[in-house]
């Protein structure tokens, strides 16, 4: 379950309080609760963190859309994950392999 699911379900309980059990409560409560001791924070450089909200703006993405996009990024093109599109053999390619 992800954290989005988790906050879907807390919001969920919260506008029908009063029809959740207390034991469906406290499951969720526990689950959120679990969530939040495991989430570790990036500490990133002082001018990385003033550039970062700038440039998300600019692409229309939030700060955290805009890490992972970078981070997703970074390891295709350092081939730590696989290109996401294959090539078509029908175009032509310049230069040697």
């Amino acid at each position: 379950m992800t954290r989005h699911d988790i906050a879907s379900d807390l919001d969920g309980a919260a506008d029908h309080i009063a029809e959740i059990s207390r034991a469906d409560l406290q499951v969720m409560l526990r689950r959120a609760a679990l969530m939040l001791r495991n989430v570790t924070g990036l500490v990133l450089d002082p001018k990385v963190e003033e550039s970062l909200p700038g440039v998300a703006e600019e692409l229309g993405l939030s700060k955290a859309e805009l890490v992972r996009t970078i981070v997703n990024d970074w390891l295709t093109a350092n081939s730590y994950l696989p290109v996401p599109y294959a090539l078509d053999e029908e175009c032509t390619v310049e230069g040697n392999s």
